[in-house]
């Protein structure tokens, strides 16, 4: 599958290109880059891809795929002149403003014939499969209640202004993760905390509770101003509980300066010292760490688009993510509770 990558940022030189390069099947062969010090950089880590001015330069050089990674304010109409080519498409999360929005993007893709996925690259966390492996494997029981708790030590990060916000940036990934764990939200509450900033009011901190339709209860909180560093997973079941403070394993080796390519079977695991905690009736054990990998995100979807294989996050699923968020605004507005 011929690639293309659309921004040059944090978010596509760190999340997106390293996996790119290691995914079997896939070939990078273009991105788009215009300052001067982001097309310095593509030269530094991709000195044989072509740069491009524009994704239209891109699209009429020919491309299979594209990774639309730009700031959330240029990303839907970007996402709409590679559907308008009959290209395929990952865009980055969130891939649209709200759910409506969302939609009308996965109609455009439908309507095209193209594949429309979201970068839920959080999916395949170290923890977060981890979990995913004990739950499928049963030795909890019913699930009552599920805790995550992200926080970062990144004031810098935050964006701000009408389309920035931490609810948007994080919270379109731990509330993903709640979702695809333990399936529809029904009803949600939460509270929002606010800093002004010079580009206006943002959000910088929440906590969410989510009610799944399945009775299941997610208590989600994350933070990027509060000096606190910390990544907890916990889970309450008939049969015992799980306890996770594992790390962001494979951003930190990222921003350490190794990379998947090459290292596939070493990569993504969590060091002993810091496994989960599994406790049921028979006591308490250690939890071996799965193995997290961003590159199976872009193998799975290499597949979908040359056999038809199931897409790693569709558009369409997508949209369930956005609809909680939209009910996160209106909870914290009204100080209620708000069904779906």
């Amino acid at each position: 599958m011929k690639l293309g990558l659309v921004g040059y940022g944090t978010g596509g030189r760190f999340f997106h290109a390293p996996y790119i390069a290691a995914a079997d099947g896939v070939e990078l062969v273009g991105i788009v880059a215009r300052s001067e010090q982001r097309i310095a950089e593509v030269r530094e880590d991709f000195p044989e891809v072509p740069i491009y001015a524009s994704l239209t330069d891109m699209l009429e050089a020919g491309v299979d795929a594209v990774t639309i990674t730009t700031p959330p304010e240029t990303r839907r109409d970007l996402v709409l002149e590679a559907i308008a080519a009959g290209v395929h498409v990952i865009a980055d999360k969130p891939f649209a403003p709200n759910a409506e929005g969302g939609r009308q993007l996965v109609a455009a893709a439908a309507q095209q014939g193209v594949l429309l996925s979201v970068f839920q690259n959080r999916r395949w966390d170290t923890d977060i499969r981890t979990l995913k492996q004990v739950l499928d494997q049963g030795q909890l029981g019913e699930v009552w209640r599920f805790e995550s708790a992200f926080n970062l030590d990144e004031p810098e990060s935050l964006e701000a202004g009408p389309t920035g916000g931490l609810l948007r940036d994080l919270g379109s990934h731990v509330v993903d993760q709640a979702l695809w764990l333990f399936g529809k939200a029904k009803a949600v509450s939460a509270n929002l905390d606010w800093i002004d900033l010079p580009e206006g009011r943002t959000d910088a901190s929440f906590f969410i509770n989510i009610e799944h339709e399945n009775g299941v209860h997610s208590h989600i909180s994350a933070s990027k101003v509060n000096r606190l560093v910390s990544r907890e997973l916990k889970v309450f079941a008939a049969g015992g509980s799980f306890i996770s403070s594992q790390t962001d394993v494979q951003t930190q080796a990222i921003f350490r300066g190794e990379r998947p390519l090459g290292n596939r079977e070493q990569w993504g695991y969590e060091a002993e010292a810091r496994w989960a905690t599994l406790n049921t009736a028979e006591g308490s054990q250690p939890v071996p760490s799965a193995q997290g990998d961003y590159t199976d995100y872009y193998e799975q979807f290499a597949a979908a688009v040359d056999t038809g294989a199931t897409q790693p996050v569709p558009a369409s699923e997508a949209v369930g993510t956005l609809e909680v968020l939209d009910t996160v605004w209106i909870s914290a507005a009204e100080s209620r509770t708000v069904s779906l």
